[in-house]
């Protein structure tokens, strides 16, 4: 079934993006919780939008076709131009340099401005830390991420 699945995921990316009048081809890898799909285009500017903000649309439309062919919900993670993983290697280093940050000063600190999934790499970096530990509060725009002490 994850080869069909695979195609169809494919097949569905492909189609949504031709439909945003978007030439691009589709790589499709499985993963247990989703599928990591990624896209070779010279349009890569315009699939990730300000700040990611289109590719994140783009990755919840995707995951809701997928989910409503496949009777089940499929996490869809695009990646166009090394974007995503340029930037989770940023906050890599935000991750680290908040958690010496709270160790130094002794207190929370707060990280706004981040995509959901942006907090989801911050808390499973932090996740093991026997030093800090990491939430998010807040809703929809304003949520935020606060790493703090662990107590």
């Amino acid at each position: 079934m994850a080869e069909n699945e695979q195609n169809i995921i494919k097949e569905i990316v492909e189609d949504l993006l031709q439909k945003l009048e978007v030439t691009a081809t589709a790589d499709v890898t499985m993963l247990e919780e989703g599928a990591d799909v990624l896209l070779q285009t010279e349009e890569s500017g315009i699939i990730i939008g300000y700040h990611g903000e289109i590719l994140e649309a783009l990755q919840l439309i995707s995951s809701l076709m997928v989910s409503r062919k496949l009777d089940r919900f499929v996490r869809i993670s695009l990646e166009v131009g090394d974007y995503k993983k340029n930037r989770s290697e940023y906050l890599e280093r935000l991750a680290m340099q908040t958690k010496d940050r709270v160790l130094d000063e002794g207190r929370p600190h707060t990280l706004s401005s981040l995509k959901s999934w942006e907090r989801r790499i911050v808390h499973m970096l932090l996740q093991n830390d026997d030093q800090v530990i990491s939430e998010s509060m807040g809703e929809g725009k304003d949520r935020v991420l606060v790493v703090k002490p662990r107590e």
